[in-house]
């Protein structure tokens, strides 16, 4: 499995263009094949962070995504600000279980 963790720092003015363009990223990549989980997230004391992770099937799966129409709409609408200063990592990993044996009760809903 390829984990993708990133973060973009921004400002306020440049988080509205993200937000809008993240939208039609989300649902398009959900869709393709090698995609098991894909999304943005804001930090809840720091709306300028946003943090992206995704995990793959494959490195040919990432490679893939990286080359769609809907990663080039997205580039070029985030262009029309200021650019966010993004920082990314790349992981092959395997799954492991939870370290303690299960999740604690209080967080498995």
């Amino acid at each position: 499995m390829i984990v993708v963790n990133a973060k973009m720092i921004t400002n306020e003015k440049n988080f509205e263009i993200i937000k809008n363009a993240v939208e039609k990223l989300e649902i398009e990549t959900r869709k393709e094949k090698g995609c098991v989980d894909y999304g943005f997230s804001v930090e809840l004391h720091n709306n300028s962070i946003i943090r992206i992770t995704e995990l793959w099937e494959d490195l040919q799966s990432l490679k893939d995504h990286l080359k769609t129409s809907h990663i080039e709409v997205f580039l070029s609408e985030i262009a029309l600000g200021d650019p966010p200063k993004t920082d990314a990592h790349f992981f092959e990993a395997t799954s492991i279980p939870y370290p303690d044996g299960e999740l604690p009760r209080e967080v498995q809903g």
